[in-house]
């Protein structure tokens, strides 16, 4: 089906249509949800909001870039949401222990921390800790490419950012999390 057909049937308000649409694509944005989360709960909580977006802005949606890439740039722009939003519960959290209100705190800031059990390996959780030092711009162009194995051109699309952008993003990301990664295995 092409993107125009998809269009015109999500525009019309077709729920099968956009049944279908989640179903084709209900996995990807999971796991790029994942890839900026990391953790299972949270990626699956993201992408439920990413397709409420999705449904809720299709009217707005002027078909400059395809769907997929338009669905893409939600779920990064969403997990970027989510990560703020954690990274001020644990401020918060901070705070709270720093007062000695630690249970209020933890209250306060929700009550959960990242989930470790996912981290599989110690090279893992260093790679993750490594991509989550990077520019915000660097790290969403090397995982869209690394790891979500999108093309250059699509993370573009995704960005809203030239091609040649894209890659120097790439370029400068993996520069950054190779010397760093061999620094912490030499020790």
């Amino acid at each position: 089906m092409t993107d125009a057909t998809w269009l015109q049937r999500l525009k019309s308000g077709d729920k099968l249509a956009f049944n279908e649409l989640v179903m084709l694509y209900k996995h990807g944005v999971i796991n790029t949800c994942y890839r900026f989360l990391l953790d299972k709960e949270d990626a699956e909580d993201v992408s439920q909001d990413v397709f409420i977006e999705v449904f809720q802005s299709i009217h707005s949606f002027r078909g400059e870039s395809k769907i997929s890439t338009w669905i893409y740039r939600i779920a990064v722009t969403k997990s970027l949401d989510a990560i703020k939003k954690r990274n001020r519960k644990k401020r918060i959290s901070s705070l709270g222990k720093i007062l000695h209100i630690d249970d209020v705190a933890n209250w306060i800031a929700g009550g959960k921390q990242p989930d470790e059990d996912l981290e599989t390996s110690d090279t893992f959780s260093i790679i993750n800790k490594i991509l989550n030092q990077l520019p915000d711009n660097q790290r969403i162009a090397f995982t869209l490419s690394k790891i979500d194995g999108f093309t250059n051109q699509e993370i573009s699309e995704i960005m809203k950012t030239t091609t040649i952008a894209v890659e120097s993003l790439i370029y400068r990301a993996k520069k950054k999390v190779t010397t760093d990664l061999n620094v912490i295995l030499k020790k």
